[in-house]
């Protein structure tokens, strides 16, 4: 089929990649990945037009959603009642799916697209469950334009390799989306329960010290971080056990390869710029200035200057100690480079930093602003290594988890300390 649909792609372009789209999210059995990733392949060789592609496939998907949600929309519950059992949607399937879709559905369609057998029936039950024709016609075509484009552009970097990485590509991109719809959801439960789990937090943290009746922000601050902590030592331990089993050779090559297809020679001199972030000239300075808002905030002064004291000279040993036990060769024959020690440092640096005005400072924008410049410094810091073929992507991305594990650590040590010593301050007074 696959190669059947890729003849006719060579034949009439631009009309089988819309039409196959459109059939596609319809529920129909086909290769949409594949098609894409071979469009963008045909882009690579000046066949097609990328963005007339993009526009041709997002309209063509855009239009299979619509189609499938008036369809939904019309037959409603009792058509799926009757004959969903022959396309495994029986009476108590539909049910679930119906209630799960009530709560979650209109914010899951993006992401649902990039999940295989979910994105054929997402239209379908928007329409059962009679979602607003508005919100869905919002999140449907953004999600089309979005896994459309991606996978087209996907298939125009990787050009003549698209056929050798795509199954790879596929399978992180499942990945992925599972895991947003995990957090998603999370998110969600969190919000709505909030209060419930407020409640249970506090118990269990106020269990045993009668004499405290609330935690304030520090209940928060604690179960944040070691949901975070928890979340990254689990990744931690995954990413040991794949080390174990050389299962990075695809991750490896299929990142490399995109990295170095996206950034030319002419990228050089800002990579160095990248790469000069995660120097020790850029980090200690963040440090100082670090333990100067430590002394000018004027509140837990001493806790705080011996954390950012703990958190940098213990990252270091973390650091120096992980990357000699894993002993890995890098791909110029450097030592130890598992995990990435520059991503791993500038996570644990910018961090702390970052958590520093997260915890002082009540200004939305300056909270987000702090945790985005972590993100896109640790992430330009990674693109950089990589670039230069200093570190593999698997040792990066080891990084950043190695480092968000110290991090996070220290962080819910910190607020534990804090909340000790402000509860017997309290019962002394």
């Amino acid at each position: 089929m696959a190669h059947f649909i890729q003849n006719l792609l060579d034949q009439y372009g631009y009309y089988v990649l819309g039409i196959s789209l459109m059939l596609e999210l319809l529920a129909l059995p086909l290769p949409g990945e594949v098609l894409m990733t071979y469009a963008g392949l045909m882009v690579f060789q000046g066949h097609l037009n990328w963005i007339l592609s993009i526009l041709t496939a997002g309209l063509g998907a855009s239009f299979g959603m619509t189609l499938s949600y008036w369809i939904g929309f019309k037959l409603g519950t009792p058509f799926f009642e009757k004959y969903g059992s022959k396309i495994h949607l029986g009476p108590d399937k539909l049910k679930k799916t119906s209630l799960w879709f009530k709560r979650y559905g209109n914010k899951l369609i993006i992401i649902a697209f990039f999940i295989p057998g979910v994105r054929h029936f997402t239209g379908y039950f928007s329409g059962v469950t009679r979602m607003p024709f508005r919100t869905y016609m919002v999140y449907a075509y953004i999600g089309a334009f979005i896994w459309t484009g991606t996978f087209i552009s996907l298939g125009k970097i990787l050009g003549p390799k698209w056929e050798q990485f795509h199954h790879t590509i596929t399978k992180y991109l499942l990945i992925t989306g599972i895991l947003a719809v995990v957090i998603f959801i999370v998110v969600y439960v969190y919000k709505k329960y909030r209060f419930q789990l407020h409640d249970v937090t506090v118990g269990g943290l106020n269990k045993g010290v009668k004499t405290f009746h609330s935690l304030g922000r520090v209940k928060f601050l604690v179960l944040v971080s070691f949901g975070v902590f928890l979340t990254l030592f689990i990744l931690m331990a995954a990413l040991v056990q794949d080390f174990l089993a050389n299962e990075f050779a695809d991750f490896d090559a299929l990142t490399s390869y995109i990295v170095h297809a996206i950034f030319d020679d002419s990228w050089v001199e800002w990579m160095n710029r990248f790469a000069y972030l995660a120097s020790y000239q850029v980090l200690l300075t963040i440090a100082a200035l670090s333990l100067i808002w430590i002394v000018i905030k004027g509140k837990d002064r001493f806790l705080e200057a011996g954390f950012l004291l703990f958190v940098i000279v213990g990252g270091e040993i973390w650091d120096e100690g992980v990357r000699r036990l894993f002993h890995r060769t890098g791909p110029k024959n450097l030592l130890d480079t598992f995990p990435s020690e520059q991503t791993l440092i500038t996570i644990i640096f910018l961090g702390f930093a970052a958590y520093l005005m997260v915890r002082h400072v009540s200004v939305t924008w300056v909270r987000t602003g702090a945790i985005l410049l972590v993100l896109a410094v640790s992430f330009l810091v990674g693109i950089s290594r990589i670039y230069f073929d200093i570190q593999y992507p698997s040792d990066v991305v080891a990084g950043y988890v190695f480092g968000g594990v110290w991090l996070s650590l220290n962080i819910l040590l910190l607020e534990i300390f804090r909340f000790i010593r402000n509860n017997k301050m309290n019962f002394s007074t």
